[in-house]
């Protein structure tokens, strides 16, 4: 009997590069690695919901099935079309549901669709815990991302701070615009690495906000950045930012700290998870209080913010004034790089929910 294989179904509206696509891509390649076909699928469609014939064709791709393929939707696409997961449920064919991030402007379509899934698998412990709490659905798995490994990044003289992350108002890089804006008597660079295209507006804002606060020649707005522009951005950081508005966990974060940089984050969001995700508690199984309790040292922190960029501005002043502090939340840094989960460890965890058994790759014969 052939192996079981799995296919997973994305949005194919979604271009930039983001947190759920790169989880989407390197959950593929993870799955492959342990010796299970793995197969992309995109559905075309103005997602999240669509149009009536997006829908159509979404459905005939849930139905196009045969006995050996499990079929896991992204939540992006799935939970904007719950009669399309019923009616394949009803014909048998059950597709899982893979969430990134909850639809919360249409929660009743994604309480059907949930309830008429296979199965749903948070990407976050705090995405899980969301869905729990507004539609009281038991049984709803996590497979947190992994992580590649990565070099230390060497930083830079004067201190370098990297925001990366598209360009977008729930991204809230103005907020950080305007507290860098109170810090220009102190030395520092920064980039803003994101994607300038999906949100055209807020990109032409930013960069107009920088040039009236004056701070166009320090910081530097280039787009999204791949391959070895990217790499040289990492490398050159001290200090990562991750200040979105929601934030379901941030991969971001995490790739940070595998290259041993610190991170400041939204308290209240996913990015607490994922900072806290080296820690000792975190690897041993632990919950995100008990990394954040305050018993640990954390690689960098969290942060109370509204509208107001003071308390950023505070932060960024106290760890770039003070070289304790600095030493304290690099080292914590490099002591999480050692113990964060790789990617395979995340396609086991979705497989063992999908009940899919990896299979030995043949060794050859000497």
């Amino acid at each position: 009997m052939e192996p079981a294989a799995l296919r997973l179904v994305l949005p194919g509206n979604v271009r930039h590069n983001s947190g759920g696509n790169a989880y989407n891509a390197a959950l593929l390649r993870a799955v492959e690695d342990l010796g299970v076909p793995a197969e992309a699928c995109e559905a075309d469609g103005d997602w999240p919901v669509g149009s009536p014939a997006d829908r159509r064709q979404f459905g005939r791709v849930l139905t196009d099935a045969d006995g050996g393929r499990v079929t896991l939707v992204d939540g992006l696409v799935a939970c904007g079309a719950p009669d399309e997961l019923e009616a394949a449920a009803d014909a048998g064919m059950p597709a899982w549901i893979l969430l990134h991030m909850p639809l919360g402007s249409h929660p009743e379509l994604e309480r059907r669709a949930l309830q008429a899934a296979a199965g749903v698998i948070c990407t976050s412990g705090t995405a899980a815990a969301d869905l729990r709490e507004r539609h009281g659905i038991d049984g709803i798995r996590v497979a947190l991302p992994g992580t590649a490994p990565a070099p230390p990044a060497a930083g830079s003289q004067p201190p370098h701070l990297l925001a990366v992350a598209a360009l977008l108002p729930n991204k809230d890089q103005l907020l950080l615009l305007r507290a860098l804006a109170g810090l220009t008597d102190l030395p520092w660079t920064a980039s803003f690495v994101g994607s300038d295209t999906a949100d055209p507006a807020y990109s032409t804002l930013l960069r107009r906000e920088a040039a009236a606060l004056g701070l166009a020649g320090r910081i530097r707005l280039p787009g999204e950045l791949r391959g070895a522009a990217l790499d040289a951005e990492w490398a050159a950081a001290d200090l990562s930012l991750l200040i979105s508005r929601a934030e379901t966990y941030g991969l971001v974060v995490t790739e940070s700290l595998a290259r041993g940089i610190p991170v400041i984050v939204r308290q209240g969001t996913g990015a607490v998870e994922a900072l806290a995700a080296g820690t000792p508690a975190a690897a041993a199984g632990g919950s995100v209080a008990d990394s954040t309790a305050g018993t640990i040292a954390l690689p960098g922190t969290a942060v109370a913010l509204a509208g107001d960029p003071a308390p950023l501005a505070a932060v960024l002043r106290r760890w770039l004034t003070e070289p304790a502090l600095r030493a304290r939340w690099r080292d914590a840094a490099l002591a999480a790089r050692e113990h964060l989960p790789g990617w395979d460890a995340t396609a086991r965890a979705v497989l063992a929910i999908l009940g899919i058994e990896p299979q030995p790759h043949p060794t050859s014969s000497q």
